[in-house]
């Protein structure tokens, strides 16, 4: 008759059979924080709605840069590209906010439109850009002058 001992511990897992890898090498969490950097930006425009809404969408990218720099290197990537990409994007609203004030108003009929198609041109480089990030890709926007290095 054989004994079998109750307590021993199971035997280990087979080599390979640990938690799964992402294929790009870059951890969920890390994954996951890049993908807020870029979707920051949007919440940082929606709260500071109005006058400060070019301040506020650079302000998200900025603090998850600052907060993750050291740690998290694929993090600090992708922030920093959502903060140039988010400063050169304000940069252009406050210059064609600017035209149409400087023209006494008759400059916001252009400068209005151009605004709204600046603005969802980003909104949707944002959109692939944080569906990217989320995949574990680096994502580089098209049209960002890298300000902050």
């Amino acid at each position: 008759m054989t004994e079998t001992n109750e307590h021993a511990p199971p035997p280990p897992p087979p080599p390979g059979s640990g938690p799964p890898v992402h294929p790009s090498g870059v951890s969920a969490e890390e994954r996951q924080w890049a993908m807020f950097a870029h979707l920051s930006a949007l919440l940082g425009a929606l709260i500071t709605a109005g006058w400060f809404a070019s301040i506020g969408c650079f302000i998200g990218p900025l603090v998850i840069w600052l907060l993750k720099k050291e740690t998290m290197p694929f993090v600090a990537d992708q922030a920093l590209e959502a903060l140039n990409f988010n400063i050169t994007l304000a940069a252009i609203m406050l210059v064609l906010f600017a035209f149409g004030f400087l023209t006494l108003g008759i400059g916001f009929l252009i400068a209005i439109p151009l605004m709204v198609i600046i603005g969802i041109t980003a909104l949707m480089f944002i959109i692939i850009a944080a569906v990217k990030a989320n995949d574990g890709e680096r994502y580089r926007y098209p049209f960002a002058i890298r300000l902050v290095k």
